[in-house]
């Protein structure tokens, strides 16, 4: 498959991808949220901060609260105690608040569960499947494209690839390179600001498709195919990144999602010229280097 894929390349001009506007990946001490890609995210990005907002505003409160009682009720401002047990204002007051707060969050959070769970028209379906240890992904709705596997990049050939594509003036490399064990040799590529289903399942473990980005994060379980969406908005093309987020055993570090968004004029060419690109070239290359290694009676670094 991998073979029919690269002679289809080579007989084809390759895509000449437009230049990366967007990316995203986990970061290095990074805190907060990776920025929106989806209007599913963009929501979990306001709802977020919204409940944020309560809650600082809540701890700030109690607080203050407490500082003033510890400063109004002190032993030395206070020598005689107050006998007080109940206030009927007070305790309606720390009753019937709460549950207007939880009411004013529980109104988005459910329209955001719909939103994400409910799933509208779509215009393509693609289907992941979870192994050990690797995905598979597959376009149902599209018989010229073949299921693929995406396999991670080990350090060395992560290296290899980036370097390649930098050499060769690919314009469909990442800003981030090839980042060890968030970067594939196999790429999801999907078209941008189009509805697409995401069909989920496992051939074996207990697997998670999570893609921070887009909002997603959908278990893979085998036996049952589960169901998610996502719509990349306009102006999102670029190479975003996701890993199974399921403790699926020994590996499961070596599982990554990388996904490439592309203009659908771009998906088009891509689907017209099997499936294939640059980063399938670069592969081939690094296979090839260390085929000829292995032949010169060398070691190459996979074996080390």
């Amino acid at each position: 498959m991998r073979l029919k894929r690269l002679i289809l390349a080579s007989s084809a001009t390759f895509i000449a991808m437009s230049s990366t506007a967007f990316a995203a990946k986990p970061t290095e001490g990074g805190y907060w949220l990776q920025e929106a890609a989806t209007p599913v995210m963009e929501d979990l990005h306001w709802l977020h901060n919204f409940v944020f907002i309560i809650i600082v505003a809540i701890t700030l409160f109690v607080m203050v609260l407490m500082g003033y009682i510890m400063f109004r009720f002190s032993a030395k401002r206070n020598p005689v105690p107050s006998k007080t047990t109940h206030h009927v204002g007070l305790e309606v007051a720390w009753t019937i608040v709460p549950v207007i707060i939880l009411l004013v969050m529980v109104v988005p959070s459910m329209r955001l569960l719909y939103f994400q769970d409910a799933l509208p028209e779509t215009e393509m379906t693609i289907k992941a499947t979870g192994n050990t240890w690797n995905w598979e992904y597959s376009y149902p709705d599209n018989e010229d494209i073949e299921a693929f596997i995406s396999n991670p990049l080990e350090k060395d050939e992560a290296k290899f690839i980036e370097t390649y594509l930098k050499d060769n003036n690919v314009a469909e490399a990442s800003e981030f390179g090839e980042p060890y064990l968030l970067a594939t040799d196999a790429p999801l590529v999907v078209p941008v600001d189009t509805k697409i289903k995401v069909l989920i399942t496992s051939s074996n473990n207990l697997h998670s498709f999570s893609m921070p980005a887009f909002g997603i994060k959908m278990d893979a379980v085998p036996g049952r195919i589960n169901e998610t969406w996502f719509q990349v908005l306009p102006g999102k093309e670029g190479t975003y990144y996701g890993q199974c987020s399921e403790i699926c055993g020994v590996k499961h570090y070596k599982m990554p999602i990388e996904i490439r968004v592309v203009s659908k004029a771009e998906f088009a060419e891509w689907v017209a010229n099997g499936a294939a690109s640059h980063k399938d070239e670069a592969v081939q290359a690094f296979n090839d280097k260390n085929k000829t290694a292995k032949l010169g009676g060398g070691v190459t670094a996979a074996q080390k």
